[in-house]
């Protein structure tokens, strides 16, 4: 066996692990991008997977999403028949490699999913009738969820109309309002990455088109076109949509005139909480009182927004008294989510009343370690012994998959400060 077909048998096997570190490894090494296993390109192998890493890995080293395949396919129609607009991103070439024909393909194969509804086009391709599996993934770096379907012993996902409006943006192709809230409302979620894909793909236009049908839309008696609206609304007001940022984003000091008297009207709970999400990514003043309005609301999910929009200068100097105390209240609410929200907000809390570092000390046998290492951070940053005891609460902690160990080496600075002389 050659040295290269040895290189290649490597490569397919780290592929079929999915494990990126060693396939970035061998390419840098001079495996072959190319390389080919049961066929197919080893780009295949990972797009069938949905392991978008390793397929990205492979892209940035040669190998070719356009690279026509016996049955007329090619890896980048095979994303796009997946499902993933994640994968699709992946592997997508640059728009300059794009033939005018290519991108008409890629559209049409994106529509035909969408219009079809993905269990009735699987059903299609395979011949085979009766209902298929259904399965739920998550995406944690994108934080949507999807659904996956199986059937004749083919998977695909649900996200086609995601990848057409995504390319419909991409390609230059200005799909009308009402068309894209359809598609995003067929996937009534609004962690769904459909409903996601879309919001985004109207919030990148930034124009008063958009921000007046959002609007618009926001008044509608639907709950769930109320929902998508505020969704919509808080990706504009952020600039989540647009590449790069504009540093004087168009929409964030608007959207107080449009979600302060909306906030004061509706009724509907998961409504509301959009509504007052989106006004946290606002300035005005009008937003720190409405949201104080709110802190003892019934519903935890109301009071759990009340710390996020209270203080928003970079420094965190000007916090008003009314804002700590406020927060103070919360972090001994009876829901735990309640009580995590305000421990982050306290943990990096500049002043140094006692009040702060006591209700801290109470979180740091808290539900989430993730609560207890801030719970512990912020101890420590406010230079409270308690720090070092309240460290053992913690657990264990994998350092290595943190990206950053500031806050686990909060106490070792603390120990550090008080051996410092004078």
């Amino acid at each position: 066996m050659t040295e290269d077909s040895v290189s290649a048998d490597v490569l397919v096997a780290a592929v079929r692990r999915g494990d990126v570190d060693e396939v970035r490894d061998l390419l840098h090494a001079g495996a072959d991008p190319e390389a080919v296993a049961d066929g197919l390109p080893v780009l295949c192998l990972a797009v069938a997977a949905y392991d978008e890493p390793v397929a990205e890995a492979l892209v940035e080293a040669g190998a070719d999403p356009l690279r026509a395949l016996s049955d007329d396919d090619t890896p980048l129609l095979r994303a796009a028949d997946g499902g993933s607009d994640v994968m699709v991103a992946a592997v997508l070439p640059e728009l300059v490699h794009l033939s005018s024909a290519v991108r008409a393909e890629l559209l049409a194969r994106a529509r035909q999913w969408t219009e079809a509804g993905a269990e009735a086009e699987l059903r299609r391709r395979t011949g085979v009738s009766g209902a298929a599996e259904r399965s739920r993934g998550e995406h944690l770096g994108w934080c949507c969820h999807w659904e996956q379907l199986t059937l004749g012993g083919v998977s695909v996902r649900d996200g086609h109309a995601g990848i057409l409006s995504n390319l419909e943006a991409r390609f230059g192709v200005r799909t009308p309002f009402d068309e894209l809230v359809a598609r995003a409302l067929a996937h009534p979620d609004p962690d769904h990455a459909v409903w996601s894909t879309v919001s985004l793909t109207l919030s990148a236009r930034t124009d008063e088109e958009t921000w007046a049908a959002a609007v618009a839309l926001g008044r509608h008696p639907d709950r769930l076109r109320r929902l998508f609206a505020a969704d919509v609304l808080k990706c504009l007001i952020m600039g989540l949509g647009s590449y790069p940022l504009k540093p004087d984003d168009l929409f964030e000091d608007r959207g107080p005139e449009v979600l302060v008297p909306w906030a004061a009207a509706e009724e509907d709970i998961e409504v509301l909480a959009a509504v007052l999400n989106a006004l946290t990514e606002s300035t005005g003043p009008q937003i720190e009182p409405l949201l104080l309005s709110h802190l003892t609301h019934p519903d935890p999910r109301i009071r759990m927004l009340v710390p996020h929009g209270l203080q928003r200068d970079e420094g965190r100097v000007l916090v008003r008294p009314e804002h700590l105390s406020a927060v103070l209240t919360l972090v001994r609410d009876p829901d735990s989510r309640v009580r995590a929200v305000a421990g982050y907000w306290l943990a990096e809390y500049p002043g140094r009343d006692p009040a702060i570092a006591d209700a801290l000390a109470e979180l740091i046998d808290h539900e989430d370690q993730l609560i207890r290492i801030y719970a512990v951070y912020g101890l420590a940053l406010h230079d409270d012994p308690r720090c070092v005891e309240a460290e053992r609460h913690i657990g264990p902690v994998d350092r290595e998959k943190w990206p950053d160990t500031w806050l686990l080496d909060a106490v070792w600075r603390y120990q550090w400060r008080q051996r410092e002389p004078g």
